[in-house]
């Protein structure tokens, strides 16, 4: 991994100094400063009601630090999952629902003790209904890889660790045109909706998708082939 990233924080405000311990800890990671890759992203998290925002430019020095990449190596969809989980408040609405929410917090939450940095995906609007209807047993695992591929939301980089914050160095901003991005960043959610449901699986996928409940009732873990295999096709 790079040592150094090029970030971006979309925000109504100007943020030149990211301070540690401000924001909600019921964000997708809990308490931390949010971050992405992609200028145009962070421009439509600035403008989340018609008004202009900014897009504060950083460099992130991440020598030293501990970086948890949830869309590589060892990680995968479920472990992002717990984190979500562990955070966010989900609406259950199956009996399934009630049980899934533990098992996945027991058998697939990573340990983010010590981690400065967590770069994975990002629970925006349909995103976020995405993983309820998985954790509510209405989608396939198979189902809730491919959603989360679909509009091109990218990752998002989240700074959790006071040493992380001594890490980021601002550099410059940028206004937001709620004009333009209020407009794109609703377009984006759209067109993620109609992409997932556009999409068409043939009969051999559906007799071979797994299902919050076949996880539940196989005792499934991270190393399990039918988990393996319904997430990376």
């Amino acid at each position: 991994m790079k040592q150094d990233l090029i970030i971006y924080h979309g925000s109504q405000q100007i943020v030149e100094v990211p301070k540690f311990g401000i924001g909600k800890t019921y964000n997708d990671y809990g308490l931390g400063f949010y971050c992405t890759e992609s200028i145009e992203l962070a421009k439509e998290w600035a403008c989340p009601v018609k008004n202009d925002g900014y897009s504060n430019k950083y460099i992130m020095h991440l020598g030293g630090l501990n970086v948890m990449r949830l869309t590589k190596g060892e990680f995968n969809i479920l472990n992002w999952l717990a984190i979500l989980l562990s955070h966010r408040k989900f609406d259950i609405t199956s009996p399934v629902g009630n049980n899934a929410r533990e098992f996945i917090l027991s058998r697939f939450m990573p340990d983010t003790k010590d981690v400065d940095v967590m770069i994975g995906y990002r629970a925006d609007d349909s995103y976020f209904s995405f993983a309820e209807d998985f954790v509510n047993n209405t989608i396939s695992l198979r189902d809730l890889n491919l959603a989360m591929q679909l509009g091109t939301l990218g990752e998002q980089v989240v700074l959790l660790s006071e040493r992380s914050f001594g890490q980021i160095e601002f550099v410059e901003h940028e206004v937001a045109d709620y004009r333009e991005y209020y407009y794109k960043r609703s377009q984006r959610d759209q067109n993620a909706r109609a992409a997932y449901k556009s999409h068409k699986k043939d009969l051999r996928q559906l007799m071979d998708d797994v299902f919050m409940l076949d996880i539940i009732r196989e005792d499934m873990r991270n190393d399990d082939p039918r988990l393996q295999s319904n997430i990376s096709e």
